[in-house]
Parts: structure tokens; sequence; C-alpha cells
């Protein structure tokens, strides 16, 4: 029902900066989407939250992001945001967008693809 496609990952150098963008693409009617968010993984680490936002604007940042990274979010478009700045080596990792979404009768998971966030030191 939905259908996540992120882009904006790549290489930087320590302190850069990168934008990740993530749209969600509806494919039924009446559904709505309360919340949409980031989680990275890492070689070798578990998949991690980075930041998630409601559709009213709430948000949740995990502590190693908080003051580096903002999460927004285009409701109109379903399209939610990751500004990601001073960043770090270890910031790097493939970065997933989730999103929930729901509709009369249940409440629906989806993931996007990845994209490859590589910071250089």
């Amino acid at each position: 029902q939905v259908q996540l496609v992120e882009s904006g990952g790549g290489l930087v150098q320590a302190g850069g900066s990168l934008r990740l963008s993530c749209a969600a693409s509806v494919t039924i009617s009446n559904i709505r989407i309360p919340a949409m968010g980031w989680y990275r993984q890492a070689p070798g680490k578990q998949r991690e939250l980075v930041a998630d936002i409601t559709s009213g604007g709430s948000t949740n940042y995990s502590d190693s992001v908080k003051g580096r990274f903002t999460i927004s979010r285009d409701n109109a478009k379903n399209t939610v945001y990751l500004q990601m700045n001073s960043l770090k080596p270890e910031d790097t990792a493939v970065y997933y967008c989730r999103s929930i979404s729901t509709k009369t009768g249940g409440s629906y998971e989806n993931w996007g693809q990845g994209t490859q966030v590589t910071v250089s030191s």
C-alpha cells in the first residue's frame, strides 16, 4: 500500500552535510501515514533509530545525532527529510526510511530500500 523511495545518500568528508529524502507513494485510498522516520545500519551492527516524526510534527532523535541532524516532513507530499550536518565517520551506514500507515482495520509498516551514507575522515 505504501512504497518508500529514498534519495540523497553519498560520500562526504567529516564535518560536511547531506540531505536525505524519502517519498511515500500511496497506492490505495483512505490511508494515513501518522509516522515516518529514519533508521541506519552500520556493518556488523543492528539497525537503530536515527529520528522519527509524526504527521503533527512531533520529533524524536537518538542521542548520537541530537543537535546535528534535523528531521522534517511535508505531509502534502508524503515526504520526509533528514538534514545531516557536522557529519562524523561514525555516521557511516545504510540509512533506511520507515513509515507506519493506517487504514480502517489495521496498521502497516513499510521500509525503503536504503541509501548509503559514507563519511570519510
